[in-house]
């Protein structure tokens, strides 16, 4: 017994019962070094193949989110009683549940973004270089016009008849409603991203890079969940202007200003945040 009680002992000390945390946390590590910001024009990207392969990936992904998040709405909205579909939660849980999926599968060819919201927010914490913001904005909204289009093939009628999942103010609410909830919305999802990517979090914790997929997915299910009943839930702008495309009816395109502006503040107000507040990174020590 008292061999096992001096290994118990040894134990208790070899692992200290109290983690750091908070600032205490932050302090660990001082070997770690911030990343130099992305340049923001990187011409040599253009004869890279690995630059294209991402485009492709983004492409891709983004069609295969288009396609089955739209057959999933497609489905619930010809029901002639909700209780016989997936409903609402459904279709939050095939939003959510693509995007960890596609952000697993792409993260490490493209960052996995499948949103121009996203890609906007990183560019502007200076994560990706304009050529590659712009190369992915193209090739996502690529994707999206083609999974949509997909979809209308495979049920044309039914697909014009029930809206064709594009994103619209629901009845009762205001335009402003709608953009305040596509900033929110947009903003839990970006700030999501910033958090479970962070450089110094993965370097101090091992396990993040592979958990960052499901935080991600599951913030995009809560935000569903919430707005669905407001506008459908955009805080995708490829999503939005796929749809709306392949839909194409005025009162799609009457709101559709809301589903860019929307989501590019929320991005935007999330990188600040993350970046400034979190990060402090311009009130870090230059030397």
């Amino acid at each position: 017994m008292e061999g096992k009680e001096e290994d118990v002992k040894l134990g208790a000390n070899k692992f200290s019962e109290r983690q750091p945390i908070g600032t205490t946390a932050q302090s660990q590590h001082k070997d770690y070094k911030e990343p130099p910001p992305a340049p923001f024009f990187e011409p040599g990207e253009l004869k890279s193949w690995s630059f294209y392969r991402a485009g492709i990936a983004e492409f891709v992904a983004t069609f295969l989110f288009l396609y089955i998040t739209v057959l999933t709405v497609m489905g619930v909205v010809k029901s002639p009683t909700k209780c016989g579909t997936v409903g609402i939660q459904g279709i939050a849980w095939a939003f959510g549940g693509m995007i960890f999926a596609l952000v697993y599968c792409t993260a490490g060819i493209s960052g996995g973004h499948i949103n121009p919201a996203v890609t906007f927010g990183l560019f502007l914490a200076r994560k990706l270089s304009l050529t590659r913001a712009v190369f992915y904005i193209v090739m996502q909204c690529l994707g999206a016009i083609c999974g949509a289009g997909v979809v209308k093939g495979f049920q044309t009628g039914l697909y014009q008849a029930n809206g064709g999942g594009a994103n619209v103010v629901a009845p009762g609410y205001t335009k402003g409603d709608g953009l305040g909830a596509e900033i929110i919305g947009t903003f839990v999802l970006v700030y999501t991203v910033f958090s479970a990517t962070d450089a110094k979090r993965n370097a101090r914790d091992s396990h993040v890079p592979i958990l960052a997929p499901l935080p991600i997915g599951f913030a995009v299910f809560l935000v569903h969940l919430a707005t669905i009943p407001i506008t459908g839930t955009g805080i995708n702008p490829a999503r939005s202007l796929g749809a709306a495309i392949i839909y194409n009816k005025h009162h799609a395109w009457e709101d559709h200003w809301i589903f860019w502006v929307g989501p590019f503040i929320g991005a935007a107000l999330a990188a600040l945040y993350h970046q400034v507040v979190i990060r402090a990174i311009p009130f870090k020590s230059k030397s």
